[in-house]
């Protein structure tokens, strides 16, 4: 029997399910019991290997506390092209790295540490002192 290719919609979903699920702090393990399901097969979510069904997603994001939406929140239409929203609401399509940088260990790590910061006035400090880092100035509006 032929290997089923994975479809790209159910690779996104189960990317954003990794992606709240890290953002939270839960353990695949947490997630599987929460769902009655084991951590392989939200492993197999996660990876698009295994579609998720929409009485499934819905109670994904109950557990996740996130609407259904935010599972399809920039997901490409065709290609890379991501899909068209209205002006304010859409991330510039330049940029598609960003949603891969802040899903991984590292983007996840930095996110946490900085949002872990209550003073403001030094968020800001280091805010700018990585926009001078990365070259990118005071200009950008945060």
């Amino acid at each position: 029997m032929p290997k089923r290719s994975m479809n790209p919609i159910d690779s996104h979903v189960g990317a954003r399910v990794r992606l709240r699920r890290m953002l939270i702090g839960m353990s695949q393990e947490r997630l599987g019991e929460l769902l009655g399901v084991t951590f392989q097969q939200v492993q197999k979510y996660e990876k698009g290997a295994n579609r998720i069904g929409a009485s499934r997603l819905f109670e994904i994001s109950r557990v996740l506390d996130v609407p259904v939406q935010f599972f399809f929140d920039d997901m490409p239409q065709s290609g890379d092209r991501p899909i068209a929203r209205p002006h304010g609401f859409a991330e510039s399509a330049g940029e598609p790295f960003v949603m891969d940088f802040v899903s991984s260990t590292e983007g996840l790590t930095l996110n946490r540490a900085y949002s872990a910061i209550t003073e403001p006035r030094l968020r800001r400090r280091i805010l700018d002192l990585v926009r001078e880092l990365a070259g990118t100035g005071e200009g950008d509006a945060a």
